[in-house]
């Protein structure tokens, strides 16, 4: 596993008046996953902290992705914590919630006042509420979206300014930009990986993963073949290719794939990427279920994990600003992700003008009304529950089994490996 470090002064922040103030030179460990996506973010955050009062020392620590960053902490939580602050996925918090690394931030978020007038809205918080409590506050959130090419859409016979809003007619976009020839594909949905993208699939037939008791599984039924049907479907009639993330982004940014479909979080990144090879748009997930469809929200939130009392209160301090509306909307100009500070939403000053400015941003904002939490599997086993799901589910992009199939095994394994009730 790749850790890079690096230090950067940084100042705490003026959040926590009924705190006492902390010593001078505090030095803290903050960790958090994917820096190809969020280093921006933070470092822009950071500048803007040091500026506050620079008695508090920033010692960073990242990670490739968030299954290194949980490892990452599960084993120092063995030894000897070094980390003070972990942004780490929503899904994963509450594995830390039921080890008793993760601590309740609700007391401190109380201490200052109202959370709802500080932007911490009941929605947001619920992003990040696990194990019975507060174990984090919510940095970034996202939900899919797709990227489309509009030169080829132009090409193929489509409009952009009027994409196709189910499937059914993507398949066939899809089938007239492959028909272009020299190489190009049409649309490539980001399944490998973790258990997100299937869920948006699921949540947008109305499905659940688990039953209300968290006692058995609730995926295997009709929204569940649903969402493996369409995966397949994607294969058979939208001509979908079986390639790996890293491929099929590079594909898109090199102007040979027309629809990509993925999370809001990558946008900053692929706007890099493809600089001036194609005109770039985004717009919403075609919808599946007008009703009762729903859609993950991926990302991360702070989760605070420091004893010592004044690390602990300089890592608070950091979380409070990162999470403010300052600090969400730095983070959302840096990204692509939806903002997780209601202030920044709904006061002008913040975010307005940047929307109004940047409409590549704005597919993820329309479908926020539509965003419920991403789905965290209990038990000591979640992680395996989660690789169980990409694996079968590969074996539908590579043509190797049907849904109905697919549906039964996966089903079968998640059943073994979820946590046996007690009683």
């Amino acid at each position: 596993m790749l850790i890079k470090r690096r230090a950067l002064a940084a100042s705490a922040a003026l959040f926590a008046p009924q705190l006492a103030r902390a010593q001078q030179n505090v030095e803290i460990t903050v960790h958090y996953a994917q820096p190809v996506i969020f280093k921006e973010s933070y470092d822009a955050i950071a500048g803007a902290f040091a500026r506050r009062e620079p008695n508090i020392r920033i010692n960073w620590v990242t990670t490739p992705n968030y299954e290194e960053g949980m490892q990452l902490i599960l084993r120092q939580a063995a030894t000897n914590l070094t980390v003070d602050l972990s942004y780490q996925g929503f899904n994963r918090l509450r594995l830390f919630a039921e080890r008793g690394i993760a601590q309740d931030l609700m007391p401190l978020l109380r201490a200052e006042g109202d959370p709802a007038a500080m932007g911490y809205s009941p929605n947001i918080l619920s992003l990040a509420h696990f194990g019975g409590f507060q174990s984090g506050l919510a940095y970034a959130a996202s939900n899919p979206i797709m990227y489309f090419n509009a030169d080829l859409v132009r090409r193929a016979g489509g409009n952009p300014d009027a994409m196709p809003t189910d499937w059914p007619g993507i398949f066939q976009l899809s089938q007239r930009i492959r028909a272009l020839g020299g190489g190009t594909e049409g649309m490539w949905y980001a399944w490998p990986g973790d258990d997100w993208m299937f869920s948006a699939l699921l949540f947008g037939h109305g499905g659940r993963m688990l039953s209300e008791d968290e006692r058995d599984i609730a995926f295997a039924g009709p929204e569940g073949l649903g969402a493996l049907r369409l995966l397949d479907r994607m294969v058979k009639e939208g001509g979908m290719p079986n390639l790996a993330r890293d491929a099929a982004q590079q594909a898109f940014a090199a102007g040979r794939l027309g629809m990509f479909f993925w999370t809001t979080a990558a946008l900053r990144g692929t706007m890099q990427q493809v600089g001036r090879n194609f005109e770039l748009r985004t717009t919403v997930m075609p919808v599946i279920n007008a009703e009762r469809g729903r859609l993950p929200t991926g990302g991360a939130a702070g989760m605070l994990i420091a004893r010592d009392a004044a690390k602990r209160e300089a890592a608070w301090k950091f979380l409070r600003f990162s999470t403010s509306a300052e600090g969400t909307t730095l983070m959302v100009q840096n990204t692509g992700y939806v903002p997780t500070n209601q202030l920044a939403i709904d006061e002008p000053r913040w975010l307005a003008e940047f929307y109004r400015q940047n409409p590549l941003f704005q597919a993820a904002t329309r479908q926020a009304n539509i965003m419920i939490p991403w789905y965290a599997f209990p038990g000591a086993n979640s992680v395996r529950v989660t690789q169980t799901m990409v694996d079968q589910q590969a074996r539908i992009v590579e043509q190797r089994a049907t849904p109905e199939q697919v549906l039964a095994e996966m089903a079968s394994e998640v059943r073994r490996l979820l946590p046996r009730p007690r009683g």
